[in-house]
């Protein structure tokens, strides 16, 4: 239990923090915004005016980083759910609501609830990708600006410009969004699965991030279609120029399907490429092999067990949040990690899912490259959550709505939003 919640001192009792192999028991004393000491549990003893947490052998964990979000997407749904629950369905819902609706008021405001559940829930770093499709750009963008701003010290925030393959293949306009893009610290990003000039807009996109010095995040084969290939064609276009910036490559699904050696020498290529791989369960599960009257045969999900293994960046993410693409949601990672724990079968052999947890963590933050590291050392900001869960049995049970979430050494009292404020903007009335 608190002792109080005053004191820029805390020590957390008993806690247990994911490893490689396991969990370890250990005392984490936060000192001013920072952590101070971790040592074993039970070893350190509370300091005079020191406020002590008892961690009654819970697993404490450090604030998470979601690296794919759709901030200027999230909570339509009441306003413009999609009609059939399919990909197409979500993308033409996406497109009338954005037509008819997002004005910079809209967008701020649904961007502001989207981040207030996710500081919550313990969310430290967020990347979002913001639709940029002219004249879009011109509104979200400094929206985006707005927030990251307000936001600063609570939530580090990224964006990353989204547009479609037919967009990509315009070599003007993804000029344009670069200059964009480059103006507002973010990185440039697509969509492109099935497409008969994948290729060439690939290569637009790859060569403008390059003569603009920017990152690279793509939505990249999200589709059950083998014919889906984007994924070997980023990975050659990135080898082939010598690109030197990041690149993440989110969805990658149809690489699942693919024939035993078509995916490993896929899987080599992006590997030797450095590309980092972000996959998105929940909405993976949620959209793909969706037939109408039919029960779905296949998860979505990528080959997570496999790219780690070959040496790729692994993480996993929320991606939409109560939009058409994914119905539900509400950017909390500790429901990203147990659904992801779940869906990928991630659970055994149980020595090694302790090393899953940092993939809402670490693994993305080194990806990215936030400022926010996602660790649990000495020297490390005091960002942690601490949960009642002393096994992951447990913490997978449960939603974990009881967490203790801890920013710069101090217990936040942070609430979730009410739906209800956001009833003005789908004309409810009380």
């Amino acid at each position: 239990m608190m002792d109080d919640t005053t004191s820029n001192r805390l020590l957390i009792r008993k806690g247990r923090i994911p490893g490689k192999t396991g969990f370890l028991a250990a005392d984490i004393r936060l000192v001013d915004g920072l952590i101070d000491t971790i040592a074993a549990s039970g070893s350190l003893t509370p300091a005079d005016g020191e406020t002590v947490l008892d961690a009654d052998d819970g697993i404490v964990l450090p604030a998470f980083v979601d690296l794919h979000t759709h901030l200027d997407k999230g909570h339509i749904t009441p306003r413009k759910p999609n009609p059939d629950g399919s990909f197409m369905g979500a993308l033409t819902a996406v497109s009338v609501d954005r037509m008819a609706n997002w004005n910079a008021a809209d967008v701020e405001a649904r961007m502001e609830f989207a981040l207030r559940c996710a500081y919550a829930h313990g969310t430290a770093a967020i990347r979002t990708h913001l639709d940029s499709a002219p004249p879009q750009h011109e509104i979200s963008w400094p929206v985006f600006a707005r927030k990251r701003e307000e936001w600063a010290g609570r939530i580090e925030l990224q964006a990353t410009a989204l547009c479609g393959p037919d967009h990509a293949l315009d070599k003007a306009l993804v000029e344009e969004l670069a200059r964009t893009v480059k103006t507002y610290g973010g990185s440039l990003g697509g969509a492109i699965s099935v497409f008969d000039r994948a290729g060439e807009a690939i290569a637009n996109l790859v060569d403008a991030a390059g003569r603009h010095g920017l990152d690279l995040d793509l939505h990249i084969d999200e589709s059950g279609d083998t014919a889906s290939r984007s994924l070997s064609i980023l990975a050659d276009r990135v080898i082939e120029t010598g690109f030197s910036g990041r690149v993440l490559a989110g969805h990658c699904c149809s690489l699942a399907i693919l024939a035993g050696e078509d995916a490993k020498a896929t899987i080599a290529r992006v590997a030797e490429a450095g590309i980092s791989v972000v996959s998105l369960p929940m909405c993976n599960l949620y959209l793909q092999d969706r037939q109408t009257g039919e029960t779905p045969r296949w998860r979505g999900v990528t080959l997570l067990r496999e790219l780690k293994a070959a040496g790729v960046a692994v993480s996993v993410a929320s991606d939409n949040t109560r939009d058409p693409f994914y119905a539900y949601g509400d950017l909390d990672m500790m429901e990203v990690l147990r659904e992801s724990v779940r869906i990928g079968h991630l659970d055994h052999p149980g020595e090694g899912l302790a090393d899953w947890f940092s993939a809402v963590a670490a693994v993305p933050a080194q990806t990215a490259g936030f400022a926010y590291g996602a660790t649990l050392s000495a020297g490390a900001p005091a960002d942690l959550v601490v949960t009642r869960a002393r096994t992951p049995g447990e913490l997978f049970s449960r939603p974990q709505s009881d967490r203790t979430v801890i920013r710069a050494g101090k217990v936040i009292s942070a609430k979730l939003p009410d739906y209800r404020e956001l009833d003005t903007l789908f004309g409810v009335t009380p």
